[in-house]
């Protein structure tokens, strides 16, 4: 009887991972970006067989497996266009520049469109395909480097150059699948949280799928929690170089060390952050570059809105109060909150040890995402996987509902639909608010 029942269930199992993987893949190769409902009909039931799975698996042997099944998808997505997505498009005229000896913080994409210069691949049509030209690029120097490489491989042919970019990509999503179980060791927390990370549709998708650098980031940043956790600080504060090189947001998480490291070690820590990314940024700097990098930041703040949360609230009160838009000061002055946040957590918060850190850096994270203007999915990639150390899941309940923002892009202009916003908020914060209640009794 017994065998019976072990042949039933691991014949469900199977089932399960099996239509985990078709309907992954189906996400990842179909759906066009404006095709919602394509989108939806994938998106639920895979999400909701990834809460099953992650919550109800018990033995280091079914998760093993689905790790398994994780790689697994992640590897036949390297090999799907990111129908999602049109960053792709930058990524390759960055890549083409560099690989022409031109730094792509100097001008606008159009400034190359004028005639007088001849760049291989710098074209109208490629142009076209931006979206947004009138601003500089604002990728940091790991990504500039893989989108070179992937030109330097592949040439004009932009399938190839996808998949070499994504072949990055993925062994840093290896890479933290590898980490992540032993950062849970260290910590004495149940090994099987990685599925919550590993199996995570949204992670999946815009990582593997829609070729966004947060899958480095995210490799980079728990290699650096590992090495702080084994006392490795130099090798840990080249890791953090690299996660801030990969993508900056990790630069605003620094500050919560110094208590947890103490001035000295903080110091050295800093230290070798700071020459790390200097070191990456070196061949791209310059009075331009600074320039033109720090407008891009400044509009970033003061011009892009979607998927936002208390900032949306702010512009529907202020705008017919003022009689316009009160984006200009209230981008920069919710970033000074983010700031003034970020030295509370620092300077305030008891009880800082290494161990704990990650609930501070899920908090920090989420604060600025609270109050940013701009929220795309794939920015929850961080708090996806920094929630896997601690005790709260708000972060799994927001990557399932921020995808359904999917339904902006389904007319043929794009147009935000706020009734998805208010559900996707009201939800996630009244789960936020139960957690962290429950997190005090």
């Amino acid at each position: 009887m017994k065998i019976m029942e072990a042949y039933f269930q691991k014949d469900t199992h199977n089932l399960w991972a099996i239509l985990f993987v078709a309907l992954a893949i189906s996400l990842g190769f179909i759906p066009k970006q404006n095709e919602f409902f394509q989108i939806s009909s994938l998106f639920i039931p895979l999400f909701l067989l990834y809460v099953y799975v992650a919550s109800q698996v018990k033995t280091k042997t079914e998760v093993v497996f689905w790790i398994g099944v994780a790689i697994l998808v992640r590897f036949v997505l390297l090999f799907a266009f990111p129908n999602l997505s049109d960053d792709i498009y930058r990524f390759i005229w960055d890549g083409r520049l560099i690989v022409n000896d031109i730094n792509p913080f100097e001008q606008l994409p159009s400034y190359y469109l004028n005639g007088s210069l001849q760049i291989p691949g710098i074209n109208q049509a490629l142009y076209n395909e931006l979206n947004s030209p009138d601003y500089f690029t604002i990728y940091p120097p790991v990504a500039q480097t893989v989108f070179a490489g992937a030109i330097n491989v592949a040439g004009d042919d932009i399938m190839i150059s996808s998949i070499v970019m994504k072949s990055f990509l993925l062994a840093c999503e290896i890479g933290s699948l590898v980490i992540i179980p032993k950062i849970l060791s260290l910590l004495s927390l149940p090994i099987k949280n990685v599925l919550w990370y590993a199996l995570n549709p949204l992670v999946i998708i815009e990582v593997m799928g829609n070729l966004h650098f947060e899958g480095a980031m995210v490799f980079f940043f728990v290699l650096a929690f590992y090495l702080l956790l084994k006392n490795k600080l130099a090798y840990a504060a080249i890791a953090m170089g690299l996660s801030i090189a990969s993508k900056l947001l990790p630069l605003m998480l620094l500050p919560t060390l110094l208590n947890r490291l103490g001035f000295k070690r903080i110091f050295i820590f800093g230290l070798v952050t700071v020459a790390t990314v200097g070191l990456l940024f070196a061949p791209l700097v310059s009075e331009t570059f600074i320039h033109n990098f720090g407008n891009s930041l400044d509009l970033y703040f003061r011009k892009f809105e979607f998927n936002a949360s208390i900032y949306y609230v702010v512009r529907e009160i202020g705008t017919p109060l003022l009689g316009y838009n009160p984006i200009q000061q209230v981008g920069p002055l919710f970033s000074i909150f983010t700031v003034l946040y970020i030295l509370g957590e620092t300077f305030l918060r008891k009880g800082q040890t290494i161990q704990n850190w990650m609930t501070t850096t899920l908090f920090v994270f989420t604060f600025y995402l609270v109050f940013a203007t701009t929220i795309h999915p794939w920015y929850l990639c961080m708090p996806v996987v920094m929630c896997l150390f601690t005790n709260y899941r708000y972060p799994i309940l927001w990557s399932g509902l921020i995808m359904m923002t999917y339904v902006n892009y389904s007319g043929d202009i794009y147009h935000e639909n706020l009734w998805m916003v208010l559900v996707e908020y009201l939800l996630v914060f009244a789960f936020m608010g139960w957690e962290v209640l429950a997190a005090r009794d």
